[in-house]
């Protein structure tokens, strides 16, 4: 309930009471200018990437390879349909590998994939990194195997046995068994993927960015592991960040992110995020 306004004329000085208190003003339109103005709310930022840029930003396959076969076909039939792009890039945001089934096939399907109305540029996604570190070091990086990596042994013929003398699982026998197993184009691949892309005011990444730090400072860490303290942020980080990593059940467009991974291995749903102009849309499996 508004309180009344009682207004003193007071030479030379003007004296309002209002909701917010006793205010003294120099000018009688003073006060009426600030009693009864409307508050300006700041445009929202436009984010676009480069002028004539169309990109599908696409999230985790996690060894779908037939939801990443149909999504292709999709997008191809969407690039059809749009006008005014002078190039469109596809940009692959990581976690090729781990939980669904066909890891292999999946990477093979990337490394040959040779489309004439695209660019693909394939990122670093956390799981890319775990299955680089077991292959490293198993013992300290068996973990691996529980968060979906005896999966991606499977695609590519290993299994885990267990150690004639301790009877324990032998994941030291089943790292050699994959890095024999791994096509050098593979390795490759998994090592060499970069980590980050950007277009105009869009920066493609994996898991996130580490709030308040430039962009060329971030930790590679943070750019496929972050989660909480990038996802909850308000931040403007003078970009709009695409991602995955984080799962969510429905493609998330915020004035400072994109998330797009729908969890695919388990929904069936593999989403990409097409980006034009200053427009968003979703094409979803």
């Amino acid at each position: 309930m508004l309180r009344p306004v009682f207004v003193y004329f007071l030479q030379p000085v003007f004296f309002g009471c209002t909701a917010g208190g006793a205010v003294w003003y120099d000018q009688p339109m003073q006060f009426l200018k600030t009693l009864f103005s409307k508050q300006k709310t700041p445009p929202a930022a436009v984010f676009r990437p480069d002028d004539g840029h169309l990109i599908y930003a696409v999230g985790d396959i996690h060894g779908r390879v037939d939801l990443l076969d149909r999504l292709l076909d999709m997008l191809a039939a969407d690039h059809q349909v749009r006008w005014g792009a002078d190039r469109c890039t596809l940009v692959f945001l990581g976690d090729y590998v781990d939980r669904g089934f066909h890891s292999k096939q999946v990477l093979d399907r990337l490394l040959g994939l040779s489309l004439d109305w695209a660019d693909v540029v394939c990122l670093k996604g956390n799981h890319e990194d775990m299955m680089l570190d077991f292959m490293l070091d198993p013992v300290t990086n068996e973990a691996w195997l529980h968060y979906g990596g005896l999966a991606t042994l499977a695609s590519y013929g290993v299994t885990l046995q267990d150690n004639a003398e301790t009877g324990m699982p032998d994941s030291v026998k089943a790292s050699k068994d994959l890095q024999a197993a791994l096509p050098d184009q593979h390795f490759l691949f998994l090592r060499d993927a970069p980590l980050s892309y950007r277009s105009g005011d869009y920066f493609f990444v994996h898991a996130g960015i580490r709030p308040g730090v430039p962009l060329n400072a971030q930790d590679p860490h943070d750019m496929t592991f972050i989660r909480q303290d990038f996802t909850d942020s308000t931040k403007d980080h003078g970009v709009r960040v695409v991602h995955g990593h984080t799962g969510v059940q429905n493609p998330l467009l915020l004035p400072n992110r994109i998330a797009v991974d729908t969890i695919a291995y388990a929904t069936g749903r593999l989403t990409a995020a097409a980006i034009q102009d200053d427009t968003v849309d979703f094409i979803t499996t």
